[in-house]
């Protein structure tokens, strides 16, 4: 059982919340306190299995591991509360019976893979505009109600037969209480299901009778039941273990900070996905075509969102050494001197940039080591952070958080970048599971959140060539996605 116990105890204040934040790649479970401090995490790989009709997340093989260490953190944590986070591009379709095996009526579809060209093709008229979307078409089977579509039009007779389409967080929580919910975040999260704006049903729920399906609305923080008795017989799990609904994580993270007072404030998170959130875009400066998204926030109101696959490019560009030393800022004032350029996108996502799928290069001198990959990387990812700025029309504090502030000039690059902003650090990587525990005390709470915020470190000595090396880093991407749009748009048409 793979985890670690942190040293950060916060006075006395015991672990009293059990966060499953469950990622695309990795698992993890939590003992947090409800303040928002982890005392404890265990993880796992989120296993795949390439058996049946797609490629699939193996929700047997990750549900043994979920029941024995929520056991196991009840033993050494005063555990009452259980609360799941999960990203937004998986749903389960699921029987009626919690305890039948994993639950599934069809396995959980693996959202990256590629689309069968006829599903992909019959499903976009269906899909509705983008307030029924949240978002552009993304790749692969990303949106939850394409992979209803895909369930539907390959296995019908099993489709049929399912009692209920949960996301991700509401999975778990059904497989603990037996409860059934949906909930703002997970749908508001590109499901496709969900128009935020105008709070309804997508028009393809109706139109594939799809209604009973999704079933009745419960807020992320209230709680749906308490631990069913046959897993608290079967696993020795406390039995008034209260269940709450759940949440998207990159909206439990938003939460965080919503919770410590910062509303106005964008919120960047970073990991596999770059994603900033601002509570205060207009809804009508949200562009479908620029990676731009309409999510909602735990209360259900409209959040902007720009968000594009940094961590994939990020690797993409620094390789196999993704992982070495932090970068050199020497070397990273040699990439911009010297005009080197990676332009989007390396990965199979548009992102930001329509039409940039895979078309990703570097231009100008090329970088000679590993050293120097790390270094554009850095440099990359933090033009495409402003990017998102940029898109959401950010003009006052921005929040920089996750995995690539572990590089402290990522948060001074975008601090340099961005001088006329009010950018601050959060170090603490934990900011979904902090979020997703703080929901135990929604509306009970007698004071903000507290959270660490800290100024970025100072770009050192930045080159005379930094502006206009922004300013053509921008004009090159965004001309060639202006390109690539206007050809797709004269296809579409003729």
């Amino acid at each position: 059982m793979a985890g670690q116990t942190n040293d950060r105890m916060e006075g006395a204040r015991p672990a009293t919340v059990a966060v499953l934040d469950v990622g695309k790649t990795n698992v993890k479970f939590n003992a947090a306190t409800a303040s928002g401090a982890i005392l404890e995490t265990l993880s796992i790989p989120n296993p795949v299995s390439q058996d049946g009709p797609w490629k699939h997340h193996d929700l047997r093989a990750l549900s043994g591991w979920v029941f024995d260490t929520l056991a196991y953190l009840a033993r050494r944590h005063p555990l009452s509360t259980f609360v799941s986070s999960g990203h937004g591009s998986g749903g389960v379709l699921v029987g009626s019976d919690p305890d039948d095996d994993d639950g599934t009526a069809l396995p959980m579809i693996d959202y990256e893979q590629a689309l069968p060209d006829e599903i992909r093709e019959r499903y976009t008229p269906l899909a509705g505009s983008f307030f029924d979307r949240g978002s552009a078409m993304m790749h692969g089977a990303t949106h939850q109600a394409r992979q209803m579509f895909w369930m539907q039009q390959t296995e019908p007779w099993a489709f049929a037969r399912a009692y209920w389409f949960l996301g991700v967080p509401q999975y778990w929580a059904w497989r603990l209480s037996g409860v059934a919910v949906s909930e703002a975040t997970v749908l508001g999260a590109q499901s496709h299901l969900w128009n935020v704006a105008e709070k309804h049903w997508s028009p393809i729920v109706r139109s594939q009778g799809w209604e009973n399906l999704l079933p009745p609305f419960a807020k992320a923080w209230e709680a749906v039941g308490t631990i069913r008795p046959a897993l608290v017989k079967r696993y020795g799990l406390p039995g008034e273990m209260k269940v709450l609904a759940g949440i998207h994580d990159s909206s439990a993270n938003f939460y965080r900070y919503q919770a410590a007072g910062f509303d106005d404030a964008t919120v960047v998170s970073t990991g596999t996905w770059i994603v900033a959130l601002s509570g205060k875009t207009p809804l009508i400066r949200l562009n479908e075509h620029r990676g731009m998204t309409c999510n909602s926030d735990v209360h259900g109101r409209p959040v902007g969102g720009a968000l594009t696959m940094g961590g994939r490019e990020f690797t993409h560009i620094a390789g196999r050494d993704a992982d070495r030393p932090n970068a050199d800022a020497a070397l990273i004032r040699q990439m911009i001197a010297q005009g080197t350029m990676a332009l989007p996108s390396f990965g199979d996502d548009d992102g930001l940039f329509p039409g940039s799928a895979g078309k990703g290069h570097i231009t100008g001198p090329q970088p000679v080591d590993a050293a120097e990959r790390k270094a554009l990387a850095v440099l990359y990812t933090a033009l495409l952070t402003i990017e998102c700025l940029d898109a959401l029309g950010s003009s006052g504090r921005v929040i920089l958080d996750g995995s690539f502030l572990r590089d402290p000039l990522y948060a001074a690059l975008v601090a340099a970048l961005r001088p006329q902003g009010d950018p601050v650090s959060n170090l603490d990587t934990y900011g979904v599971a902090s979020g997703a525990a703080l929901l135990a005390r929604h509306g009970t709470r007698a004071a903000r959140a507290a959270i660490a915020l800290e100024k970025p470190p100072i770009f050192q000595h930045p080159p005379a060539e930094l502006p206009a090396y922004v300013r053509r880093w921008q004009a090159v991407a965004r001309q060639s996605a202006d390109a690539n749009f206007n050809a797709l748009h004269k296809r579409s048409i003729q």
